[in-house]
Parts: C-alpha cells; sequence; structure tokens
C-alpha cells in the first residue's frame, strides 16, 4: 500500500473519531437543558462528558492537521473556500468550551442557566456548520484548472465565495442531518452514562432520534433511485444501511441494551462519516466548474519525502493520542447518578 492511500486512511480516521466522539459531546451540549429539569439534573448531564470533551477536540487539530501535512493542496482549496463558515466553526467552539469550564464557577442559577444555553446554541450551531460543511466534501467547490476557488476580485465577492457553498439543499440536508445524528448519539451516551430521571427522558429522545435517522436515511434512499446511474446503487444502499442502523438502535434502546445502542449509533456516525468521505474514489475535492479541474488523492498529496517524513512521526504520535484516550474513557466509566439523594 502507498504512502498517499495510508495517509489519506489516516485523515478518514481522525475525521471518524472526531465526529463520533465529539458528536455525543455536542447531542449532550444540547439535550442537557431538556433531559435535565434542574439545576443537579443538568450539572448530572454535562459531567458525563467533563472528562472527555477537550480531548475529543484533539482530533479535529489532528484532522486538519494531517490533511495540511499529508494533502496540502486538499487543505489549501478546502479551507479557502470555506474559511468563513470555518470561523464560524471556531468562534463556536470557543464558546462552547468557555460555557462549560465556566459554568461551574459561580453559584449563581442564573449565572448556571445562561451557561448553559449557550452550551446548548453553540452544540447545535457547531454541529450544523459541520453537516453542512460535510456536503462540500461531496459536491465540491469551484476550483479552478489551479486547483485555486475561482473568486471575483474584492472581499465582498471572496466572502460571498465562501458562503456560497453553504448555500445548496445538500448543505441544509447536511445540517439536518447532523443535529439528528448527533442527538441520536448523545441520547444513546447519556441513557448509557447516567443514572436516574435523566436517563429515563434521554431513552425517550434516543427512540424519537432513531426514528429521525430512519427517515433521512429513506429520503437518501429515494433520492438515489432518482439520481444518475452512476451514483444510484451506492446511494440506495447507503440509505438503507442508515435506517437499518437507526432502527437497530430504536429496539437496543427500548430493551435497555444502552451499550449496544451506543455501539451501533457510533458506527452509524462513523459509517456516515466515511460514505461521504468517500462518496467521489479518489476525488477528495470535485470542481463544480468543470470535472476535470477536480483534485484526487495523488494531485492533493504532499511529496513522498515529505509523506516519509511525518510517518515517522505519526507511526509515535497517533497511537499514543489513542492509548491515552482509551484510558481515560476507561478509568472514567461509570455512570452519573442523576436522581437526588434524601438525607436525614
Amino acid at each position: 500500500m502507498d504512502l498517499v492511500t495510508v495517509w489519506f486512511a489516516v485523515v478518514v480516521l481522525c475525521w471518524v473519531l472526531f465526529f463520533t466522539l465529539e458528536g455525543f459531546d455536542f447531542g449532550v451540549g444540547v439535550l442537557a437543558p431538556l433531559v435535565g429539569r434542574d439545576e443537579h439534573e443538568r450539572g448530572a448531564a454535562l459531567k458525563t462528558i467533563g472528562p472527555f470533551w477537550d480531548g475529543n477536540e484533539v482530533w479535529l487539530v489532528a484532522a486538519v492537521g494531517v490533511t495540511y501535512a499529508a494533502f496540502p493542496a486538499w487543505y489549501a482549496s478546502l479551507l479557502s473556500g470555506t474559511y468563513l463558515p470555518m470561523v464560524g466553526v471556531l468562534l463556536l467552539l470557543a464558546g462552547r468550551g468557555v460555557a462549560l469550564e465556566f459554568r461551574s464557577k459561580h453559584s449563581d442559577p442564573r449565572w448556571r442557566r445562561r451557561c448553559e444555553v449557550v452550551l446548548a446554541l453553540c452544540s447545535a450551531g457547531v454541529v450544523a456548520l459541520w453537516g453542512a460543511l460535510l456536503s462540500v466534501f461531496v459536491r465540491g467547490l469551484a476550483l479552478g484548472a489551479d486547483g485555486e476557488v475561482v473568486a471575483g476580485p474584492g472581499l465582498a465577492a471572496g466572502l460571498a465565495r465562501s458562503v456560497a457553498p453553504l448555500l445548496t439543499p445538500e448543505a441544509a440536508f447536511g445540517a439536518v442531518a447532523a443535529l439528528v445524528l448527533s442527538l441520536l448519539l448523545g441520547a444513546a451516551f447519556l441513557a448509557l452514562r447516567t443514572t436516574g430521571p435523566v436517563r429515563t427522558r434521554a431513552h425517550r429522545v434516543a427512540a424519537g432520534a432513531a426514528a429521525g435517522v430512519v427517515a433521512l436515511g429513506a429520503v437518501v434512499a429515494v433520492a438515489g433511485l432518482t439520481g444518475a446511474q452512476g451514483v444510484q446503487r451506492g446511494t440506495v444502499v447507503v440509505g438503507a444501511l442508515v435506517a437499518a442502523a437507526a432502527a437497530a438502535v430504536a429496539v437496543a434502546t427500548r430493551l435497555r441494551r444502552e451499550g449496544a445502542a451506543f455501539t451501533v449509533a457510533s458506527l452509524l456516525v462513523a459509517g456516515v462519516v466515511v460514505a461521504v468521505l468517500l462518496a467521489n474514489g479518489d476525488v477528495v475535492l470535485p470542481s463544480t466548474l468543470d470535472p476535470a479541474w477536480a483534485l484526487t488523492r495523488e494531485s492533493a498529496a504532499a511529496t513522498p519525502a515529505a509523506l516519509g517524513l511525518i510517518t515517522a512521526f505519526g507511526a509515535v504520535a497517533v497511537p499514543g493520542v489513542v492509548v491515552y484516550q482509551v484510558w481515560s474513557y476507561w478509568v472514567f466509566r461509570r455512570r452519573v447518578a442523576s436522581e437526588r439523594v434524601a438525607t436525614a
């Protein structure tokens, strides 16, 4: 296997880990004010992600960093073509981090409630933006023959070109799908990691979100039946698998098999990310102007010498991060109680 393929697999792995691990973080952030009826219950919900959320964000840094090092042309075109939405993602991530960290710095209930609202809004905003941005991986950007994004002169034209890829039906569908999947994953995680009333409400949310994902999978399958012949079969299969996996999550949730429900939900999110990144085969970023101007893995990759250098570094760094995260999840594996304990 050549180094280009190896490093593309590493890029896919980093994005899968980010969207799967941060997916339940974002979902819990949105759901905490909904499944918690009072400050104690909302705090219990947020405690489930307290030891993990900042570590999970490492995979975003890894995904962007590996893309920059191994596929610099892909990195340059993707970020230059969507820099304004990317800035929005970073600002929302910052707001989310501040809300999580500062919530416990003041005992005033109103302060904590405001932090919870900010956390929920930022989490939902990040998920929606990422869902819309993932549609760009499939649909592509207005790439010219030189691989650069075509834009008119002036700042206004550049800003408009940066936002335009998100103003499409595909981007809207991606945003909605990402929100529903995040809610499903977050609810499954809360059901697995809590006890008491939060756990009970998380079961109900997981069942509702699973039904929503089944509907989204059906939409994808139907769209595949009416699409171009070249993508028809793959799209129908992906839609059917998404619907089947979501139905399995609903069944496992109903049977109180919370570990199975969360595992299937995680595999569902991971599978969707893989399907998006592999949707165009060897093409990593299509051109909406001319298919011949698309970026492929080979054309976007760094030189063999550069790939060899980062391979030596990555062989040590990537396994180390994985081992650390597995260890942290093992240490904080116990459930968080959301019911109040009566005191004498």
